[in-house]
C-alpha cells in the first residue's frame, strides 16, 4: 500500500485509535482491522475524503471504506458495499457521494435522505430527464452535494438554506430529489465546509451562488451587503488566465489560474477572497475580489501543483515538493508540531 500520512484532529471520527486526540505531527496511517479488511493493506490509495462526519478512502481497484464518526467501540473501518466500480467519494459536513464507473451516483445525509439517512441510495436515478442520468463528476457542500452530467448540465441535491442550489429560498428549501441548476457547466467549484458554489460554462464565464457574508464569491465590495447570492451570478475582475481549480471554505475561496504566455512555462498562482482568519499567508482583513496570494514561502521557481481548502486552513504544494500551511492551528491540522496559528 502507498504511504499515508495523517495529522490533526483524531476524534471525529478516530481514525488511529492509540493516538491522541489532537495529532500535531505527521504520523503513518495503518488501517486496524485486517480481517475485516481482507488484503487492504496491499491495495494502492486512490483518493480520501474528509470530513466530521466521515472519512472515506478509495482504492485503486474501485473498492472504498469509510471510517465513521459514531461506529462501534473499536472504530473499525466499514466496508462500502457498492457493486460498481467506484471511481470517485467526496464527504460533506453532513452527507457522502459515490460516483461509479457507470456513472451513477450513491449518496446518503440527512439533507439527501431523510427518511434513512445513514444508508445509500442511488440520487442519479431521480434526475426527471433520463438522457441527463450519467454522471461526470460530484462534489460536496455542507448541506448539498452536486452533479455533473455528461452532457455537461449542473444539478444540486439537499439544503438550500444560502440559495446554493441557484434557487430562491422561499421558492425552495430543500429538494431531496436532483434539480436542474445551469446547463452548460464545464466545471463545478465547491467545497466540504461551503455554503457557496462556482459553476463554469462552456465559455470559460464563471458563476456564483450561495453564502456571501464575508466575500466569498468576489463579487465585490459593491455586493458585500448582499449575504446570500440566491440566483447565479457572473463573477467580474478574474485574473486574466486558464481556470484550473477552485476550492472554497466556509468563508472564504482561493482559485489556482494558469498564466499562459508563448515565450515562458506556463506558471500557476493563487488568487483568494473573503475572510482569513489567523493571518493566513499575509493577509488579514477581508478581500471582495479574488487578489493574487503573495508570500515569501513561494520561490521564483515554485509552481503551484495543488492546494486543499479546509474550514480555515489550506495546504499547497508546489513543484519544488514542498508542502506550505498556513490558517487555523488550533487540531494541529498544518502538521507543525504545535497548536499554534500560523
Amino acid at each position: 500500500m502507498n504511504d499515508c500520512l495523517f495529522f490533526g484532529y483524531n476524534s471525529q471520527p478516530k481514525l488511529i485509535k492509540n493516538e491522541e486526540e489532537i495529532i500535531t505531527k505527521p504520523i503513518q496511517f495503518k488501517f486496524e482491522n485486517e480481517n475485516e479488511n481482507e488484503n487492504e493493506n496491499e491495495k494502492q490509495i486512490k483518493q480520501i475524503s474528509s470530513s466530521w462526519i466521515s472519512t472515506i478512502f478509495l482504492f485503486k481497484n474501485g473498492k472504498a471504506i469509510e471510517y465513521l464518526n459514531k461506529n462501534d467501540s473499536k472504530q473499525n473501518p466499514k466496508k462500502i458495499q457498492i457493486e460498481e466500480n467506484i471511481q470517485k467519494v467526496t464527504v460533506g459536513c453532513w452527507n457522502e457521494a459515490i460516483l461509479t464507473k457507470e456513472g451513477n451516483v450513491f449518496a446518503k445525509g440527512e439533507f439527501i435522505n431523510s427518511k434513512n439517512p445513514k444508508e445509500f441510495i442511488n440520487i442519479s436515478s431521480l434526475i426527471e430527464d433520463t438522457n441527463d442520468r450519467i454522471i461526470q463528476d460530484i462534489f460536496s457542500g455542507v448541506y448539498s452535494i452536486y452533479l455533473l452530467t455528461s452532457n455537461q448540465n449542473a444539478y444540486g441535491i439537499g439544503s438550500n438554506q444560502f440559495g446554493q442550489l441557484n434557487f430562491d429560498y422561499e421558492t425552495l428549501q430543500k429538494t431531496e430529489k436532483p434539480i436542474l441548476m445551469m446547463k452548460n457547466v464545464s466545471k463545478i467549484f465547491s467545497g466540504n465546509s461551503s455554503n457557496h458554489i462556482f459553476l463554469l460554462n462552456s465559455n470559460q464565464e464563471l458563476f456564483g451562488c450561495g453564502w456571501n457574508k464575508l466575500g466569498q464569491l468576489g463579487l465585490g465590495k459593491s455586493r458585500k451587503q448582499e449575504w446570500q447570492i440566491q440566483k447565479s451570478t457572473k463573477i467580474q475582475n478574474i485574473p486574466k488566465g486558464k481556470i484550473i481549480d477552485i476550492k472554497c471554505g466556509t468563508d472564504n475561496s482561493i482559485m489556482l489560474i494558469e498564466n499562459q504566455n508563448e515565450n515562458e512555462n506556463p506558471k500557476r498562482k493563487l488568487y483568494s477572497c473573503g475572510y482569513f482568519r489567523y493571518n493566513g499567508l499575509g493577509k488579514n482583513k477581508h478581500t471582495y475580489e479574488f487578489t493574487e496570494i503573495k508570500s515569501s514561502l513561494f520561490e521564483n521557481d515554485d509552481n503551484i501543483l495543488d492546494f486543499s481548502v479546509g474550514h480555515s486552513h489550506t495546504l499547497i504544494l508546489t513543484s519544488n515538493s514542498k508542502l506550505i500551511a498556513f490558517g487555523d492551528n488550533s487540531h494541529g491540522q498544518l502538521g507543525t508540531g504545535d497548536t499554534k496559528i500560523n
